[in-house]
């Protein structure tokens, strides 16, 4: 399973849902999606969870 495809639009999803219920948290919510984006396509060969 490759882990970069599933994770992608659920990341993107609840992303998308918390910047319309709290415009403030736009900053944080691009900051943590672009890190978990890189440590996922830095890292994502190497993790096996199933």
């Amino acid at each position: 399973m490759n882990i970069h495809i599933t994770m992608v639009p659920l990341v993107s999803l609840i992303a998308g849902v918390l910047i319309l219920v709290m415009p403030r948290l736009l900053n944080f919510i691009i900051a943590i999606y672009l890190i978990v984006i890189g440590l996922v396509g830095l890292f994502g060969s190497h993790l096996h969870l199933g």
